[in-house]
């Protein structure tokens, strides 16, 4: 216990300090929501990978998924990593840097009334933002319920609180800036972390071969009769699995809170840099969660996946470790919420300030203001997700759950394709945008609602959440072609910046021979 204890205040200390060094880089707008569009590759790559991957993916995702999908589910983490880092970077990263600065836009819904010419746009965006950030952020206190009270054996509230606080302190201090720094403290203990885990959860199995054989003899005829499938190439369930990659790696191109690390990125060499590094720790942390959850049913006599729920899965694997590793695990799980938490709330805080409240509600707004809303925003939504955790933990309210899952598919679906072809293509319209939003939030608050009134496949929230994506990538360029011309000043003035000449050396591109 002395061990745990003094691994957290170690740990707390180290996150609070942080907050108030970077106090100074965040008394205006730019420093507070984006580091004054001055952070280095590898910080910009951690944030971008410890936003991605939270508790909710440790715990949650990777115990339903390995379950489901035995070995095959580590697919999801490399998924994760090719789709959702390397190729995020390399078709957003530079282009959204570029355009965003100079349509001198800090948030997404920023980015589609400059864009498109259009303020609804940006009222529209916002309010989807904040509709369905709030529950995800609730979502992130789920995997935290059993670790610590395997660990500490105390309440859920109060970890929960202890958290939510600690999080909002560091935020609110530094801001964009603080929250990138100790997302690239928390990168490097989830690292080391997943590592130290897996490692020691096969070794607790007689070694990686040894377990692999054992998921190899698993039956169950409810899912597979073939012999041999949770430890085969594709799993029981190619076409659901792919669904499940689909929406966590493509995904990632439409979260407001994942897209604007690329508006914070200082330079050139920080993109290509950054892609790199963001890509590795994903094939790390993401492929070592869902390896380490198929092998969840070598615990099957230790759970009962049906009273438990799939939650009860990875805390039963970690139940055996020796205290320092249970220690370890609980830093890491730390960590990962944290840092997705306080990426989200900033996200939050920006967007409602920003986008909804400046010049509409609030006439006039200094920089010094705009900070400060910010600062109460962020309390406002820390608190709201505090209480939505607790009413769901105690009272096992299932629809808040449902929320939380569709969320990620309503955020990714109503804004990837808009913002993907907002960047690339010029006859992109508004009135297709607003087709992307409406279509992609009716449906997955439909899925919720009434679910089983979709297609067997649809009923899904994660297949509604990729069908919602890809749907956007067809609806996008449809409507678009049938609909009125955006306006040509627009357009010409947004896409202006590309065309700007600068110099490079050589070695980056070959000189005319004039």
């Amino acid at each position: 216990m002395l061990i745990k204890v003094v691994l957290l205040v170690i740990f707390f200390a180290m996150m609070l300090s942080i907050g108030f060094v970077c106090r100074k880089n965040s008394t205006d707008v730019n420093g507070f929501v984006l580091g004054g569009r001055s952070v280095g590759p590898w910080i910009t790559a951690f944030a971008y990978g410890t936003s991605y991957f939270s508790a909710v993916i440790f715990v949650g995702y990777a115990g339903q998924f390995g379950w489901k999908y035995g070995i095959a589910s580590t697919w999801i983490g490399i998924g994760n990593a090719l789709l959702g880092s390397y190729l995020a970077w390399a078709v957003l990263g530079r282009r959204t840097r570029i355009m965003t600065q100079h349509l001198n836009s800090a948030t997404m819904p920023q980015f589609f009334e400059s864009r498109f010419g259009s303020p609804a746009l940006k009222v529209a965006a916002s309010v989807i933002t904040f509709i369905f950030l709030i529950p995800y952020t609730a979502s992130l206190y789920n995997g935290l319920s059993r670790l610590f009270g395997m660990a500490f054996n105390i309440d859920y509230t109060v970890c929960v609180v202890v958290m939510a606080v600690l999080t909002g302190i560091y935020v609110i201090a530094g801001g964009y800036m603080a929250t990138a720094i100790n997302d690239f403290i928390q990168g490097i203990i989830m690292i080391f972390g997943i590592c130290a885990v897996v490692y020691a959860v096969l070794q607790s199995q007689g070694g990686f071969m040894t377990a692999l054989d054992g998921m190899g003899q698993v039956v169950d005829e409810t899912v597979s009769t073939t012999p041999g499938v949770f430890a085969s190439f594709f799993g029981p369930d190619p076409l659901n699995l792919l669904g499940v990659v689909i929406l966590t790696s493509l995904g990632t191109w439409g979260l407001p809170q994942m897209v604007q690390k690329f508006y914070a990125i200082r330079s050139e060499k920080s993109i290509s840099t950054g892609a790199v590094v963001s890509t590795v720790f994903a094939f790390i942390v993401a492929g070592g969660c869902y390896f380490l959850g198929g092998f969840g049913r070598l615990f099957a006599d230790k759970i009962d996946v049906v009273a438990d729920g799939f939650d009860a899965v990875i805390p039963t694997m970690l139940s055996g470790l020796p205290d320092l590793l249970i220690a370890i695990v609980v830093i890491l799980v730390l960590s990962a919420s944290m840092s997705t938490l306080s990426s989200l709330v900033l996200t939050s805080s920006s967007t409602l300030t920003l986008d909804l409240l400046k010049g509409r509600f609030i006439k006039v707004m200094d920089e010094k203001k705009q900070v400060f809303v910010m600062r109460c925003l962020i309390v406002v939504f820390v608190l709201i997700s505090v209480v939505i955790a607790i009413i769901q933990y105690r009272s096992n309210v299932t629809f808040i759950a449902q929320l939380m899952g569709v969320s990620w598919g309503a955020l990714a679906g109503a804004f990837l394709a808009p913002f993907l072809y907002g960047l690339y293509w010029k006859k992109t319209t508004k009135i297709a945008c607003w087709c992307s939003f409406l279509f992609s939030t009716v449906v997955m608050i439909a899925n919720m609602l009434v679910r089983s009134s979709f297609p067997v496949w649809m009923q899904s929230p994660i297949n509604a959440g990729a069908f919602c994506m890809i749907a956007g990538l067809i609806i996008v360029p449809l409507v678009s072609l049938l609909t009125p011309k955006p306006d040509e000043k627009i357009v010409e003035d947004a896409f202006a910046c590309y065309d700007t000449k600068v110099l490079v050396h050589q070695k980056e591109a070959l000189a005319d021979e004039d």
